[in-house]
């Protein structure tokens, strides 16, 4: 059965992946449609474990990516996004998921610096970013965020779809 909420979750990771590469912006139509859609689901055919497993995955993936949210590191979207996700995919394989599609935004972070040949500037920007969590905690950096003017962002969106396709084919190929 896990196999197909996987398919729900392909479906709408690669909708906003879409969305996010050509508007920069994830719509809150698809995000919220697509959690009511997943608990639904997951209710209907699982009954109450299939509900439990839906919140834990969104309570899991959703407190992970509300820190980022916070910290200035990711947009409301994409936290929705990955609510959304969370989901569909469940409590039982939303750690496996969001470990793929963290490694999916780094290869694109990495990508998008190498290829725009702003690496050193890049390094600064991490390293004072750095520094700037040992000082001041939590706080969004009032400068290197994804809300500031001129800041480079990698559609995550993307790296949202290319780390639910991975975990949908390992658990396609492997059960």
């Amino acid at each position: 059965m896990e196999k197909y909420f996987y398919l729900g979750a392909v479906i709408v990771a690669v909708a906003g992946a879409v969305s996010d590469v050509r508007s920069a912006r994830i719509p809150n139509k698809l995000t919220y449609t697509a959690i009511l859609a997943a608990v639904v689901a997951r209710t209907v055919l699982l009954g109450l474990s299939g509900l439990r497993s839906c919140g834990l995955g969104i309570l899991i993936a959703g407190g992970l990516f509300t820190v980022l949210f916070v910290l200035g590191a990711m947009r409301g979207g994409d936290l929705k996004m990955m609510a959304a996700i969370a989901a569909w995919v469940g409590g039982t394989h939303i750690l496996t998921v969001v470990i793929a599609i963290g490694l999916a935004g780094g290869v694109l972070a990495l990508t998008s610096t190498i290829f725009s040949r702003n690496t050193i500037q890049t390094v600064r920007n991490v390293v004072q970013l750095i520094a700037y969590r040992f000082t001041s905690g939590l706080q969004p950096h009032p400068e290197l965020n994804v809300q500031a003017p001129g800041s480079k962002r990698v559609p995550f969106g993307l790296a949202i779809a290319l780390g639910t396709l991975f975990c949908a084919a390992n658990a396609a190929w492997w059960r």
